[in-house]
């Protein structure tokens, strides 16, 4: 006969959290796909920026033009306008910041502005650039895209073939840009996800499972941003204000795989979760109190049991 009451499966050791670097997300943008317009005027900007900081924030990025497969064109002309106002506020705040765009014109300005990373989408691959990387001294975030010119598109995709893809492409982008002189301790990489991988989740869950495995084979830090991408969106049906959830599931799963950098928009509850989850991790890795021992814990004092605490409370 069954019994009544389903087994419980063996518990295995809970992995410990991983302490990435948080990039915030400002979209000086009139079309973003997820808050479009909202900080295209540079206060508002510069605002966002500042709270986003003060949420936990190591690093700004800033993003001059939408790259999701319905955003309108922009020129780099007016990337450039868009982006310097809130740089030169951010640097003489000393804030770190990051741009993002794969216009070579932009990044040219960039790091003339000091920024402190570039994140191009199609990982730098023009090499006209390499030698004004090779003399600056921001960090170069490297991504990987499907698409090799332009901002994303809808394009169903193999998941293996992506995997494979991936990893030629950064072989060849990492080896060319150390060969310009750009040192490898100055190089990060990122999978890229949604639909920079494809317009189905595939890719995008394949790549997020491998970040320990691209960390191992290349030896850099990685980068993930799956912070309200479509793959999430289609996976749980939400739409982008409901998709906070999801995206933390997948930015928390990336602290657990390694991952040195997460990019986000909402920097706050990363922060939260990633604090939490230290916590726990550090309190199971001393194992449950049992009998005799005394429940220890922040604001426990030595050889203070769980109810004498309590008493000590309920008379504060």
């Amino acid at each position: 006969m069954s019994s009544p009451h389903p087994a419980t499966a063996p518990s295995g050791p809970l992995l410990p959290a991983g302490n990435p670097r948080l990039v915030g997300i400002v979209n000086i943008t009139a079309d973003s796909f997820s808050d479009g317009g909202r900080y295209l005027d540079p206060a508002a900007a510069v605002a966002h920026a500042r709270q986003l900081r003060a949420d936990g924030a190591d690093v700004i990025e800033l993003g001059p033009a939408a790259s999701h497969p319905d955003a309108a064109p922009v020129s780099p002309a007016q990337e450039q306008r868009r982006l310097a106002p809130v740089l030169r506020q951010l640097g003489a705040a000393g804030i770190p910041v990051s741009v993002d765009s794969f216009r070579s014109g932009t990044l040219r300005f960039a790091v003339s502005a000091g920024a402190a990373f570039l994140n191009d989408i199609h990982g730098f691959g023009d090499p006209s650039l390499y030698p004004l990387l090779a003399a600056a001294e921001c960090r170069l975030i490297v991504m990987h895209a499907v698409q090799t010119a332009g901002a994303a598109t809808r394009v169903v995709t193999d998941t293996p073939a992506v995997r494979d893809g991936m990893c030629r492409f950064f072989a060849r982008r990492l080896a060319a840009l150390e060969a310009a002189g750009v040192g490898r301790d100055r190089l990060v990489i990122d999978p890229g996800l949604g639909y920079f991988l494809g317009s189905t989740p595939g890719p995008s869950l394949a790549a997020l499972a491998g970040i320990r495995e691209l960390k191992d084979t290349f030896g850099v830090p990685v980068l993930v941003s799956p912070s309200r991408k479509s793959f999430l969106r289609t996976l749980t049906g939400r739409d982008v204000t409901q998709s906070g959830p999801a995206t933390l599931a997948a930015e928390i799963f990336a602290a657990w795989q390694g991952a040195d950098y997460i990019r986000t928009h909402d920097v706050a509850a990363v922060r939260d979760a990633l604090t939490v989850l230290a916590a726990v991790t550090g309190a199971a890795s001393h194992g449950p109190p049992g009998p005799g021992r005394p429940e220890r814990g922040p604001g426990a004092a030595a050889g203070t049991s769980a109810n004498q605490r309590t008493a000590a409370d309920e008379r504060a």
